[in-house]
């Protein structure tokens, strides 16, 4: 299998961030639900056609931790985004001082991922658990895009950068983002460890991203010290 050529392993991501960090509210504020629910409004508008089932893209971390209920899932292909670290945590997988940084999509080349089909019959009350999840920390944009699959194209909501935040880098070369990668940590664990359940969730499934096998290669080497 592929994820057994995987360098980068949870002993050696466990053994360069022994200690816990605590988590400091203060280092990002956090959206509400009040504050979330006007967008997630907007987006159901912008729906097609919003009698059909409810899909997310995932290509990071929804791949290894949905936290929603599943009723169907689909590898496939979007086009016209990629993924790439692109985006800073100074919370949850990171700190102000030791920050991290995590997935979101860029515009450009194309990515593949899975299409989830979510399990419920009220939109709004379906999506609002991972609208809250992506969109609280003001990273990320909502857009629907189409996901191509054996099974035929399905229309899906997905998270893509932000470029208006502060949090987006801009476009680091990889040996910079690995640098962040292998320093940053926050209450939720290291950036490493989110590059390392990402990468292994892709080998699984077989999808094979180059970004994120050349990132676990430079991290795993910045770990070793």
């Amino acid at each position: 299998m592929a994820s057994r050529s995987l360098v980068l392993t949870a002993e050696l991501i466990a053994r360069a961030h022994p200690d816990p960090v605590a988590d400091d509210e203060t280092a990002l504020q956090v959206m509400t639900d009040a504050e979330l629910a006007p967008g997630l409004a907007r987006a159901l508008t912008a729906r097609s056609a919003t009698s059909d089932p409810v899909w997310i893209f995932a290509y990071g971390s929804l791949l290894w931790s949905p936290e929603f209920a599943v009723t169907e899932q689909r590898i496939g292909r979007v086009h016209g985004w990629h993924r790439r670290f692109c985006l800073l945590q100074r919370r949850f997988r990171g700190s102000p001082e030791w920050p991290g940084v995590v997935l979101a999509l860029e515009p450009g080349g194309s990515c593949r991922g899975v299409a989830f089909r979510l399990d419920g019959l009220d939109p709004h009350a379906t999506l609002m658990p991972v609208w809250r999840r992506e969109m609280k920390g003001r990273g990320y944009e909502g857009r629907w895009v189409e996901v191509v699959t054996d099974e035929g194209p399905v229309t899906a909501l997905t998270f893509v950068v932000n470029r208006a935040s502060d949090r987006y880098t801009g476009r680091l070369d990889e040996a910079a983002i690995a640098d962040i990668i292998a320093t940053g940590c926050g209450h939720l664990g290291p950036s490493a460890e989110y590059l390392f359940h990402t990468v292994s969730a892709c080998a699984e499934l077989g999808i094979h991203d180059p970004h994120l096998w050349r990132l676990q290669a430079l991290v795993a080497d910045r770990l070793r010290g």
